[in-house]
Parts: C-alpha cells; structure tokens; sequence
C-alpha cells in the first residue's frame, strides 16, 4: 500500500513509538495519581515527563497547563466550552473543522453565544483585516485552526495571536494538522490555548491528544475521580487534575512521548520541507493533467502545508477515492469534516480527494499515483 492520509493519521507509526506503546503495559502498568505504591509513582513521572515535553515542544506555559485527552475534538470542546458564558462573541476562521464549528454552533442554537466567520484569503494582509473586522466589543474568544485540513492553507497564527492580545481577546488554537509540521510557539504566538492530537504530526497512537493552555480558569466539561481532595464535592482548582478527570490512557500518553521525541529528532523544519516538497512535485504533475481541476494555484509561491485537494472533472471526490484504493494507494475522498472550507472553495457538491503524504513518501510513489489519477481523468477505469 502507499500510504497517502497522514493528514487523517500518520501511518506507518515509528518502531520506536510502538515499542513504547508495548513497554508501558510492562514498566508503566499502575495507575498514576491513585496510589503511593512505587509503580503507581513511577508511571506517575512517566505522565509527567510527558507533560513537560509537550510544553517544551510548544513553549507552553508549563508543564501542569498541559492537560491530557483521548483526541483534539475532545481538548477543543473541554477549551471552548470551558470559557465561554451567555452574551459571548467568537470568531472563527472559514477554514475551521467540525469541532469547532459544532460547539460553537451548539451553543448558540442554545441561545448562549453568537459568532462570526472571517475569509481566509490569498493576502495575508487581508486576511488580518478580515480578523480585525470581525472583533465585536463582545468578542472573548477567537478560534482559529493552524492549518486548513482540506487545503493546506497556513494561517498567519503570530499576526493573528498579536491582534487578539491587543483586543483582549483570547486566542485558541485548532493544532490537528499544524502540531509537529509546522513550528507552533504558544508565547510567540500568543495563543492562549493550543489544542493538539497525538496521533497525526506528533507520530503518537490514536485516541490521544492535549490541552496546553496559559492557566486560564476553564469550567471542567467533566467531573469527576482525580486522585486528589476527594472529600471535596467541587472540582479541584489545581491543575492538570482539573481537566482531568478519571484514569488516563497511559499507553497512548507513552507512544506520544516517544513520537514528540522522534519529532524533534527530525526537527520540524526538515519534516515540513520533504513532506512539502513531496506535495509541490504532486501538484506540478497534476497540474499536467486534462480534467483535473486543482484549488490552491499559489501553492508553489505562498506557504502551504504538505496538504493537497483535487478533483477530476465529472468524478465525485469518494469515486475517485474508491478507484486508487482499489489499486493500493490510500487516500481520502469526501468533505473532511470541513464545510466551513468547501464551502468557500467551492467544492461543497464534490468534496475533494486529499492527498497528505509523509517522509517516508518517494519518487516512485508518485509517480505510481500520478499515472493512475491519468487513467482516472482519461476514464481508462469504470
């Protein structure tokens, strides 16, 4: 198989990080935080080692504001949900995902908040102005997603983050396709709350993921057993235990230790050039192509992450997904859980076929993909 869907979850996971995955059920078999016997304390150090990575990779704001969950769609709910009270204003970018405009989206039919979609463009001087234009004097949130996830549009995050700080705004960040391919800096950046998966960039298992976020005081979205003041009926204030409720899977905790180890061993720098360098030859050979219709066309002069959509003309995206499954290649054909972007792209009948190599991609898996999308747009398949 090639393998052409890291944008959904990187695969195949390193040897490394598997190996870690295997060894936590040996070393790390206790739970941490529930007991004082020696192996409860030493998977305890482990979860926290784990933290204390997390927040040196994306110079957080410690490593207690680096709060474990199963995925990104869960951290953002719990940071969402967590600050947002009645009369509230959001904004959010039109490329943002499900689970950010779901929340959002929920609440307000509830009648709590409202919100407002600014257009990412071409110009990052435009899409600034858009941002900016789209504060409310009750605007307390801003949410904005690092990388679209259908195509692979990088958003200005530090110019943004300024805006909000100066507006008194704060500044979340959707980190699922950024997080371990393009540099995120919280202080820099000025993000207030980064929000991440495990298992995409960072090369971790599935059903992990993080909150990092500046000590705000967030409302916990569940409560419950933390290991800690158990006579107290309330939440505890301290963190991480206050958005931590119930035994962690430290399993995945210790693959995505070790996938953020491979990641800065790598460095992110070289991981982004190869994985978009791999994604530009893709785009200039599809470029040659009768009938496929492609949607960044400055791709090769603007910064773009190794995420790329297309089409064939007179295909739905999940036919032409079907096709290249058949013949060993995996991709994704469909809306990506993505409207707010198809939506502005145009592509909201279609969908897009997406393409997220990796490094591990070479010359000759794409040319093998290039040759069968030709014989797709030249109808050579039924």
């Amino acid at each position: 198989m090639i393998y052409l869907d890291n944008a959904a979850t990187s695969y195949p996971k390193p040897r490394t990080v598997v190996n870690a995955v295997k060894n936590s059920f040996i070393n790390y078999g206790a739970n941490p935080g529930r007991s004082g016997h020696k192996l409860s304390v030493k998977t305890a150090l482990e979860v926290y080692e784990a933290r204390e990575i997390l927040n040196e990779f994306f110079d957080g704001y410690g490593g207690e504001f680096v709060s474990f969950t199963s995925n990104c769609t869960e951290a953002l709910n719990v940071a969402i949900k967590g600050v947002l009270t009645n009369g509230d204003h959001v904004v959010i970018s039109s490329f943002e995902h499900n689970s950010v405009t779901r929340p959002l989206h929920f609440l307000k039919e509830k009648g709590l908040i409202s919100y407002s979609v600014f257009d990412v463009c071409d110009s990052t001087e435009k899409t600034i102005e858009n941002f900016k234009n789209a504060i409310k004097p009750n605007t307390k949130l801003a949410v904005v997603t690092a990388v679209s996830n259908v195509f692979g549009r990088i958003l200005p995050l530090e110019e943004l983050g300024e805006i909000a700080k100066n507006k008194g705004v704060l500044f979340f960040v959707d980190g699922a396709q950024g997080a371990g391919i393009i540099p995120i800096n919280m202080k820099k950046m000025n993000i207030s709350c980064l929000c991440i998966p495990g298992h995409k960039g960072l090369l971790g298992p599935m059903g992990t993921g993080a909150i990092l976020h500046n000590g705000m005081n967030f409302l916990p979205l569940i409560q419950g057993g933390t290991g800690s003041r158990s006579f107290d009926l309330l939440q505890p204030s301290e963190y991480p235990d206050r958005l931590e409720s119930g035994t962690l899977n430290v399993p995945g905790i210790c693959g995505l230790k070790e996938g953020v180890r491979v990641v800065k061993s790598m460095g992110v720098d070289r991981i982004f050039e190869e994985e978009n360098f791999i994604c530009n030859e893709i785009f200039k050979g599809l470029k040659n192509i009768k009938n496929v219709n492609l949607y960044e066309e400055n791709r090769m002069k603007n910064n773009y992450a190794p995420v790329l959509s297309f089409n064939i003309e007179g295909k739905h995206s999940e036919s032409v997904s079907a096709i290249l499954d058949k013949h060993g290649i995996a991709v994704r054909g469909g809306f990506h859980c993505s409207p707010l972007a198809h939506n502005f792209m145009g592509t909201k009948q279609t969908g897009t076929v997406r393409i997220s190599p990796s490094v591990r991609t070479d010359k000759k898996d794409i040319n093998i993909l290039l040759n069968l999308i030709r014989k797709i747009a030249f109808n050579e398949f039924i």
